[in-house]
């Protein structure tokens, strides 16, 4: 359980990056899922539900996904459904129950760059980009590798195009956090191969990505970009699985994963 010592809702984005310069002890809320997990004392938290951040656009050349949009929103939206074999709204779907889905937010899990995210994951495969009050604009790839800061993550935008997309998962039951999670996306023979849950985030795995740009989709090549992948990678060991299983099981779901993108590029 978690306390707050003060709750405050900004009219604007302004406001809310204000508040939290001004305060060491001030907190972003996002839909409180997993804080409720832990003991946590907040001096200020700060609520930006009042600055229409729960939308989901379409614009010309991208989508954009505001940060405190839910994860409920994500999964039912017919834009995603639509563009990248619905590859986020499926990745979603699994996490849990539709009432935690409902309130668990985009922004709060990227933001906080949760190891067993099932959405980082196949933002990564799409080269989602991230917009931040006082970072700017930048890809996924380079936020997460940046060290923790204060700031406001206001948007998830990825570029609109005809990128296949794919995402496997292994749970030990369905409402568990995922033991590990894969998803692959290709655009015009160009391969994105991430592998997530390992425990420690979402990476995406270079050599096995390269290995399939090449341009040969046979049996044997996606074996070997499998290989990669778990060769590339490092695994760890927690309660859900040991670090070896994961690494095993890493060459299984990238193996289903790329062949299932292939099978979408060919109907």
């Amino acid at each position: 359980m978690f306390t707050i010592n003060q709750l405050v809702q900004p009219e604007t984005i302004e406001e809310a990056a204000a508040i939290l310069a001004a305060n060491k002890s001030s907190m972003i809320l996002g839909g409180c899922a997993f804080m409720r997990l832990g003991a946590q004392k907040i001096g200020t938290a700060i609520d930006l539900s009042k600055l229409g951040l729960d939308d989901i656009k379409e614009l010309d050349d991208e989508i954009e996904i505001g940060a405190m949009a839910t994860f409920r929103a994500v999964e039912t939206d017919p834009v995603l459904n639509e563009y990248f074999n619905g590859v986020l709204p499926k990745a979603v779907s699994h996490i849990m129950g539709v009432q935690f889905r409902n309130i668990a937010t985009v922004g709060a899990t990227v933001f906080s760059k949760y190891g067993f995210s099932d959405l980082i994951t196949p933002l990564l495969a799409l080269d989602a980009e991230v917009e931040l009050f006082n970072g700017g604009r930048m890809p996924l790839t380079e936020f997460l590798d940046k060290p923790p800061a204060k700031d406001i993550l206001t948007r998830v935008m990825i570029k609109k195009n005809q990128r296949q997309a794919g995402y496997q998962n292994l749970r030990k039951s369905t409402t568990d956090y995922p033991v590990l999670n894969v998803a692959v996306a290709n655009l015009q023979n160009q391969w994105r191969i991430v592998v997530g849950a390992r425990p420690p985030r979402a990476k995406l795995a270079a050599q096995a990505s390269a290995a399939m740009s090449k341009g040969n989709h046979s049996a044997e090549n996606i074996e070997q970009a499998a290989q990669l992948a778990a060769e590339e990678l490092s695994f760890g060991t927690n309660m859900r699985g040991t670090a070896d299983y994961r690494r095993a099981m890493c060459r299984v779901l990238v193996k289903r994963a790329v062949t299932g993108v292939l099978q979408c590029r060919s109907k």
